[in-house]
This record gives C-alpha cells, structure tokens and sequence, in this order.
C-alpha cells in the first residue's frame, strides 16, 4: 500500500515547504499532496519538487475553475518536465460563492464544466506532446491555436496524470470517466462509503467512458502516535477538525450514509451561530470509532490494511510535528508499503 504525505498547515510559509517534502521523501513516503488555499498550489507542489529527488508531487487540488485549461496545462508540464515525471495534477471545482466571489470568475454547473475542462487541458497535452495539432472545441471551451513558439518541448515520461477531487456521487462518476484518478476527501474516506458510494459511481462513469475504473488516492483521517497518549491527542484533534467540516453541507454524505443527517444538521446550524467550541463535543464517540482507525506506530499498519487494504492502493498520513517521532512513522510507511 503507497501512503503519501499532507501538507497539514496551509499557511505554512513558502520558504519551509522545502524542508517539509525533504522530511516527507527521508521517512519513505510515496508522495505528498498539495492543497490550495492559503498559497498558490502549483508554487508550492515547485518548491516541493526542486528540493527532493523521488517524491512524487500532486495538487490536492488545485482550483481549476479560476485558471484557463491551458495556463494549467503550461503549469502542470513544467512541473511534470523538470522533476523527471513526478507531478500528478489534481483539479478540484470549489463552491459557487468562492468561484464568483473570490476570485471574481462564473460559475457553470461543475460537472459539465469540469468535464470540458479536462478533455481542453489533455487537448493541449496532446498537442505538446505528439506534435500535432491543437483543436478542442466544447460548450464551454474552444482551442485552436497553438504556435511553434508557444510550444514546450515533449515529455520522455508522458504528459502528467490527470486526478479529480471529488465527493458526491457526480464527480466521482466524472472521476471514473475522465480522470486518471480520484481523489477522496477525509470526510467521506470510511470503507463503508468508499464500498457503497464511492466504486459504484467509479464503475458507471468508467463505462460511460468504456475504459477501467480510475484508481483511488484515499485522504484518509488516521489517529496515530508513537504511544496511547500521543494517539489519544490525535484522536481528539480530529474529533475536534470533523466537527467542523461536518458543519459544510458539501461534506455531509457520509453522515447521510450513516443515518446521521441530523447531526449534520446541528453542526451546521452551530456555524452560523458562531458556536465553534460546541462542535467537537457533538461528534460522538461510536462515529469516531467508525470513521477513523486509531493505534500506535507499531499497532496501527495491521489496522489500515484491515480498512483500506481491497479499497485502495493508496492511503495518506499526517506527519507529526515532533521530527522525533519520525523514526517510528518511518517504520510504519515502510511497513505499510510491504503490503
């Protein structure tokens, strides 16, 4: 099983992002994922790929509705090209009041747009590529022009993979359509949603695009430590995140799944009171036993595999913040990795 890092703080300064992948690539991780919100993600995912050798580097995700498809691809085939074939470009639509409110651009239906705007980025692959011509036309974009002078020079490795960031049951079938893979969000990662939600939608959009289903990236929560008390801190540290991304009534179809629209309901209403401090509480503790595996370094591997390991081929953890943990998390990728 690949496991792959997250960048946990998404303020964290620009000047540090080097330090962190080169601590990430020394544990053994696979990979580390990129998000977009705080700092521009393909800066980021840059200075992540300068600074390391073998660490793979995805967007996780990067916004793709405020970027024109070929300004992302000229971004992703840098990126692919100069670390010898180690990006991966993970597009995400964000919600209706960012798009039009932040950064000022429309907001079509995402999945019709989503699906144009993958098939115009891998047109312009395509086109970098092969040499030829440049000719996507789609409702929403229309590409026909691509001069010698504006063109990068072909990848040995192939154009990067294509990953979609996706939740409901519409973009996980675009996933499984278009994409080279998905993407989950930790809110909705459980094996019982990745069972009942997640690979019925993958399997009706790969036939829709008569090929394979997608493989899946799981961002999973997982309350680990080098002993009971750092794994107890971690726990609560979650019980505490969940309860505030429960409150965003995007994130709410795994409580759904679960019989617990209600709670969902309450921590929302919670966020509009301004009542943060009452929102861990109110996870409970049967929930966080069922979303979120929990043990120490040398128990918690046994305990992944049993979850995740015939859903996923890939799995991600937090690295601690103590560097002095990070012989025990070492021993635990390596583990995982075996298996």
């Amino acid at each position: 099983m690949k496991v792959w890092a997250t960048v946990e703080d998404p303020s964290m300064p620009l000047v540090d992002v080097a330090a962190y992948a080169g601590r990430a690539e020394k544990i053994g991780f696979e990979g580390l994922l990129i998000p977009e919100s705080v700092h521009d993600a393909f800066l980021t995912a840059m200075l992540a790929l300068e600074h390391t050798s073998t660490l793979e580097v995805a967007t996780s995700v990067a916004l793709a509705f405020p970027r024109s498809p070929t300004t992302t691809a000229h971004a992703a085939w840098d990126l692919h090209a100069m670390s010898g074939g180690r990006f991966t470009l993970g597009l995400g639509t964000q919600v209706r009041a960012n798009i039009e409110r932040r950064f000022g651009t429309g907001f079509d239906p995402p999945i019709g747009r989503m699906r144009d705007y993958v098939g115009a980025v891998r047109a312009v692959f395509d086109c970098w590529q092969t040499g030829g011509k440049l000719d996507y036309r789609s409702e929403r974009y229309s590409l026909d022009l691509m001069q010698p002078f504006f063109r990068p020079a072909p990848i040995e490795d192939g154009p990067p993979k294509i990953y979609l960031g996706g939740v409901g049951p519409a973009m996980v079938r675009l996933a499984g359509e278009v994409a080279d893979g998905l993407m989950t969000h930790p809110t909705n990662t459980g094996p019982r949603y990745l069972r009942e939600k997640v690979y019925p939608a993958l399997e009706k959009g790969a036939d829709r695009g008569a090929r394979q289903p997608c493989p899946v990236l799981a961002s999973t929560f997982v309350a680990t430590g080098a002993d009971a008390d750092k794994v107890a801190a971690e726990r609560e540290r979650i019980r505490g995140f969940l309860g505030f991304l429960y409150s965003t009534p995007q994130y709410r179809p795994t409580l759904d799944l679960l019989g617990r629209g209600d709670l969902g309901e309450a921590l929302h209403t919670m966020s509009r009171e301004g009542r943060w401090d009452a929102m861990p509480a109110a996870i409970a503790d049967d929930l966080l036993a069922e979303l979120v595996p929990c043990g120490t370094y040398d128990e918690i591997a046994e305990i992944l595999c049993q979850w995740y390991s015939d859903l996923t081929e890939a799995i991600t953890l937090r690295m601690p913040e103590n560097v002095s943990d990070d012989d025990g998390l070492s021993r635990l990728v390596a583990a995982l990795g075996d298996r």
